[in-house]
């Protein structure tokens, strides 16, 4: 996720080096999520057998070259062509990482399992940014990206060390490592006949799953319209200088960890109720940037609040999805991630066309009101059934 997301650190020198403007640099968020979008539902699909834990040690492979190929950009052009390499990467890394993570432990340590892996998302997206800016204000943009190259180098050899053989998962596998069979202490039981038509029914024709995808489209298209350009808002409208917005992503870091371990628990048994409080607090963060963003107090409050509030949507998303179709664990997650990535895209254009037409302002603002539409869409929509820890269960 680091390789995807580190030009938000470092979007004013990566512009300044390649002779580009700093809106046509945050298109190549837009790139590498649109072919990530494409490339994570198919991902499931196209391994067919082959072993996960080999899929997965090749995607961080394709990873270390997108790097590298950033590294040595020296036009817009081949940014584009290692941004490309990147997204294909991350599809692979992110259809089948959260997948994956349940089956490695006990079903009742499922939601945990994907708590974990969706964390080190998390983790790479708002520790791994201000670590990266930290990087390039040290040693120049092209150092950072070529430490993530030799970073995704020693991923790879870890996972080929550390993972077992993961095959395909079989549908009662999928069953009885889905977080939401996990929260119940009744054992899983086989795939019946009904289970097999559940199986097979079209994911977008189930309600839940429908609503939380569109609820996602909105909300991350939101998060990331602004986000991209959150170092020219620090810098432009509460003039903090390179070192101190560093900081302060690293602050926001810190909160998003807190904010993805706890959604991760309440999400566990009330997925619609926590997604729609992180979007309460992603639309409040922004809002009060655009408002009071030129205070350096409330701006450093409203990262904070950001950070804590976007840290724990991945994870919450991604139960919801899993909840609402327990029984497609890979399926969902690709699906899942290919509209995640999507609304990356989304919201890094949107973000730039704004930036470069209207300026910040209107940019913070137009991104408020997408939270709001997407509050609306989950508090009117149905999402997901929770659990409680005993085995009853009760619409959310």
């Amino acid at each position: 996720m680091t390789s995807e997301m580190l030009p938000v650190g470092v979007l004013t020198p990566m512009a300044d080096g390649l002779r580009i403007s700093p809106g046509l640099a945050g298109f190549s968020l837009s790139i590498t999520g649109l072919v990530t979008a494409v490339t994570a539902p198919v991902v499931p699909r196209v391994v067919g057998t082959l072993d996960r834990r080999l899929v997965l040690a090749a995607a961080t492979v394709v990873l270390a070259v997108g790097n590298a190929l950033t590294t040595v950009a020296s036009s817009f052009g081949l940014l584009v062509a290692s941004r490309v390499v990147i997204g294909i990467g991350m599809g692979a890394v992110w259809g089948l990482a959260s997948a994956v993570a349940p089956r490695l432990v006990a079903p009742r340590n499922a939601p945990l399992a994907v708590s974990l892996t969706i964390g080190g998302v998390a983790a790479a997206s708002v520790i791994g940014v201000p670590l990266g800016t930290l990087v390039g204000n040290a040693f120049g943009w092209r150092a950072a990206f070529a430490s993530l190259s030799a970073a995704a180098v020693l991923l790879t050899v870890g996972l080929l060390l550390t993972l077992p053989p993961l095959p395909r998962p079989t549908a009662p596998t999928a069953l009885a490592t889905s977080p939401t069979s996990a929260t119940s202490t009744t054992p899983a039981t086989p795939a019946t006949g009904a289970n097999i038509r559940t199986t097979h029914q079209p994911l977008l024709r189930t309600a839940p799953v429908t609503v939380g995808l569109i609820l996602i489209l909105f909300l991350v298209t939101a998060h990331f319209a602004a986000y991209t350009y959150v170092r020219p808002v620090l810098e432009e409208r509460t003039g903090l200088a390179p070192g101190t917005i560093a900081l302060l992503l690293l602050a926001y870091g810190v909160f998003g960890l807190v904010g993805n371990f706890a959604a991760g628990a309440l999400a566990a048994r009330r997925a619609r109720i926590t997604v729609l409080g992180l979007a309460v607090g992603i639309g409040a963060a922004i809002a009060l940037l655009a408002l009071f963003g030129t205070r350096t107090g409330f701006a450093v409050f409203g990262i904070a609040l950001w950070g804590l509030a976007y840290g724990g949507l991945s994870v919450a998303g991604q139960l919801w999805m899993t909840q609402a179709a327990p029984h497609r664990t890979e399926h969902i997650t690709g699906l899942y991630v290919g509209v995640f990535t999507a609304a990356i895209a989304l919201g890094a254009f949107l973000g730039g066309t704004l930036v470069e037409s209207a300026g910040i302002a209107p940019l913070l603002w137009s991104a408020t009101a997408l939270t709001i539409g997407s509050l609306a869409i989950g508090a009117l929509g149905p999402g997901p059934a929770h659990r409680h820890l005993s085995t009853t269960d009760s619409p959310e």
